[in-house]
């Protein structure tokens, strides 16, 4: 079996987008129950801006669900690659630097890179089967801009004291990592139009 086959099979298989559903379901749950605590202090109008990868696995959820019946949702399927994108390369990166800055690789950190690494890569491997509109587009962008004067303006970003120490870079960094799946979410368009699976 080759790549392109596995690939075709992971996202038109309904037995296996069921089974993918339900990983991304119970990751979903576990991330959400991950922030609790942040929550709990949030106050109501940001909670949900709070648990930014949750929300992320939550909306390709949706999108995997609605590709099971056969209906794309394209303002979701947006909503969900450009976030998986981010926050999953996001996430990676602190857990990196955090390695770095500590001098200590821990087997939580090691998790949520390889969690949130897979996120990122969902992102690609969901792309062909979503349906991108520019409405969906300008939907995303607001969602992750929004999503970050919400983290580094009004300070709602993850607990983490290495965040809090290096605000300003890390909401520089967050800015661009917005930029980047948006270019993606359009720029990628043309490989649809190169028909790269029989389906399109």
């Amino acid at each position: 079996m080759n790549m392109n086959t596995l690939w075709q099979l992971i996202i038109y298989n309904k037995g296996m987008l069921y089974f993918l559903l339900v990983c991304n379901l119970l990751g979903t749950i576990y991330g959400y129950i991950w922030y609790g605590s942040q929550i709990s202090i949030t106050q109501w109008q940001f909670i949900p801006f709070v648990p930014d990868s949750p929300t992320a696995s939550l909306f390709l959820c949706i999108a995997i669900a609605g590709l099971i019946i056969g209906k794309n949702l394209p303002i979701i399927e947006a909503l969900a690659f450009v976030s998986l994108i981010k926050y999953g390369v996001w996430a990676v990166i602190m857990n990196i630097i955090l390695f770095i800055q500590y001098d200590m690789i821990t087997i939580t950190g090691c998790m949520l890179i390889l969690s949130h690494g897979i996120m990122a890569i969902e992102a690609f491997i969901f792309y062909p089967r979503f349906k991108v509109t520019i409405v969906a587009f300008f939907i995303a962008m607001v969602w992750v801009f929004h999503n970050d004067i919400i983290d580094y303006v009004f300070m709602q970003y993850p607990y983490y004291d290495f965040i809090a120490s290096h605000v300003e870079s890390i909401a520089y960094l967050a800015f661009w990592l917005s930029i980047m799946p948006l270019v993606l979410y359009l720029s990628l368009t043309r490989f649809k139009k190169d028909k790269i699976f029989d389906h399109y």
